[in-house]
């Protein structure tokens, strides 16, 4: 079903029961300042019931930079290997990885690095654009790296490199990438537009990332005089626009785990019902116990390296506190552009927006909670 949405059409469809949502999501296109390629997808137990799109040239299987959604995916992977009993939460990196061991990290466990703690945000001369992309060439770096705090003490968000920290555990433990992984255990099962490596043939697909309207380019969230910290964990030095990171082909190609993902809504809402409910009546990815583990808060209070109040569960941020109508079970990753994708077990829910542009600060949530309780009033 098509409608007018303002100066762009809203296209798609909504299941019985759901027209709330198509309004919402209406609503959201018209309050654009400029053109946005906007996408959302919902599922409940598994089953698809909201597909929506919106913006020039976008179709449902458009696809774009998902930015820290893609933390998502990887951090999906982790979990699975801790339920599997490949990975132990809590035997040291350095097991896995003894070269990690070095300037004072041989304590550091896999539990507190997922949950932000190990103090590894970056290294002082910050990295390029170009080594950004390539998670092995960042483990290697941050392996000699001392920690910018006493791990444990405190909790920074890690926003470009946690997933080549954990991912190089992934490959020590197994010999495997944890985009290797994903490929083959989640993505190619399921057959879900989610991509951390993004092969040249759907390149057609792909709708760059643009800033956000008006606005000084984001340098991922952080406070607006930032402090060293947060420079040298987001690398402002070489990239002062975080919006063009997902832009560059070596970042689409490699698929760095932690904001180089590239994906559609109808891709990320896919892997978390998937994960949560089970797909195609497969049985849930993960069990509730893993899902428990994974989706307790292990790092509560101010944020050293944003400045923030914030909370973390291990790789996933829960969404309970900011949306409080999903209640406390909502896990998964927001993305730097305004995207959410979630999965709440209790209700059955997998969500997923995503677009195309950085918002300006603070629309996102506007726009998340409007569709999110459009969602919930549909259910």
């Amino acid at each position: 079903m098509t409608m007018k949405g303002g100066p762009q059409m809203v296209q798609g469809w909504v299941d019985a029961g759901f027209k709330g949502v198509r309004e919402a999501f209406e609503q959201v296109v018209k309050s654009q300042p400029l053109p946005v390629g906007q996408q959302l997808a919902v599922h409940v137990h598994g089953r698809r019931v909201v597909d929506l799109w919106a913006g020039p040239g976008v179709d449902g299987d458009s696809l774009t930079g998902v930015f820290s959604v893609s933390k998502g995916a990887a951090h999906l992977v982790v979990a699975l290997l801790v339920q599997d009993g490949v990975l132990d939460l809590d035997r040291t990196v350095a097991s896995y990885w003894p070269e990690f061991a070095q300037a004072g990290k041989g304590e550091i466990t896999l539990r507190s690095l997922l949950a932000h703690q190990a103090g590894l945000v970056g290294v002082p001369d910050e990295f390029t654009v170009e080594e950004l992309a390539d998670d092995r060439l960042l483990a290697e770096r941050l392996a000699a790296q001392a920690p910018y705090w006493r791990p444990g003490t405190a909790f920074g968000y890690h926003g470009l490199v946690i997933a080549a920290l954990t991912g190089e555990v992934v490959r020590r433990a197994t010999g495997r990438s944890l985009q290797d992984w994903w490929e083959h255990k989640v993505r190619r099962p399921h057959a879900l537009d989610f991509y951390l490596g993004l092969p040249e043939t759907l390149e057609p697909r792909y709708l760059p990332v643009g800033p956000a309207p008006e606005e000084p380019a984001p340098a991922g969230g952080a406070p607006e005089e930032p402090g060293k910290l947060v420079a040298i964990a987001f690398s402002t030095r070489y990239l002062p626009d975080l919006s063009v990171f997902p832009n560059f082909r070596r970042t689409r190609e490699l698929g760095q785990g932690s904001a180089g993902g590239v994906a559609s809504a109808r891709g990320v809402a896919g892997a978390y019902a998937a994960a949560c409910s089970g797909l195609d009546g497969s049985a849930p990815l993960l069990t509730a116990d893993t899902t428990a583990e994974f989706t307790r808060i292990h790092s509560q209070g101010v944020d050293v390296v944003t400045g923030f109040e914030s909370h973390f569960a291990l790789g996933f941020q829960l969404f309970g506190d900011r949306f409080p109508r999903l209640g406390p079970d909502a896990y998964g990753h927001g993305g730097a552009a305004g995207a959410i994708a979630f999965a709440s077990p209790a209700l059955g829910l997998a969500y997923a927006y995503v677009r195309s542009r950085f918002s300006a600060p603070g629309a996102a949530d506007e726009e998340n909670a409007l569709l999110i309780g459009s969602v919930l009033d549909g259910l």
